[in-house]
């Protein structure tokens, strides 16, 4: 049976913390730093250590942009369904400190790659693609995690 997307105002907006259930058992945490106009398409910076619960807005209001272990695009079902608790709305966001970055896109047959570019107000709409060293390291990759991929993604992250 296919899952229904609320309708209304969205449980969360930009600088909104919200814990994600780790596969080994725990949370790690994440922080929304934009999403699409209608919802469904959140840039999110995530953090560690594995936590054994819940942490509470006072615990996290400290985590900077530089310390995320990572930093994606997922679907927002699972802080609609409520499978990744939401914290809390921090008092102090500052949009400008939490960008969205750029992305790699390789074609591995060709061993080309592009350099993504999204819009500032939606993490949905490419921008600009350029040319860029396939090798390139320091990018991470331009997919899109659904939530459940994102704590498998997150789970072998913070197991490494």
């Amino acid at each position: 049976m296919k899952k229904r997307r609320p309708t209304g105002k969205l449980p969360y907006k930009e600088g909104t913390w919200f814990a994600v259930p780790l596969r080994q058992g725990g949370y790690a945490v994440g922080r929304v730093a934009r999403h699409a106009p209608e919802g469904k398409i959140i840039l999110v910076y995530l953090f560690g250590p594995k936590r054994e619960r819940v942490p509470t807005l006072d615990e996290l209001d400290h985590l900077e942009p530089h310390e995320a272990v990572k930093v994606i695009q997922a679907g927002d079902l699972g802080l609609l369904d409520g499978t990744w608790p939401i914290i809390g709305d921090s008092s102090c966001w500052e949009r400008e400190r939490w960008r969205i970055p750029a992305f790699i896109r390789r074609d591995d047959l060709s061993r080309t790659a592009w350099r993504v570019i999204y819009a500032d107000d939606d993490p949905n709409t490419v921008v600009t693609e350029e040319r860029t060293p396939y090798e390139t390291t320091e990018l991470e990759p331009n997919s899109l995690h659904g939530h459940k991929a994102a704590e498998i993604y997150l789970s072998q992250v913070l197991e490494a």
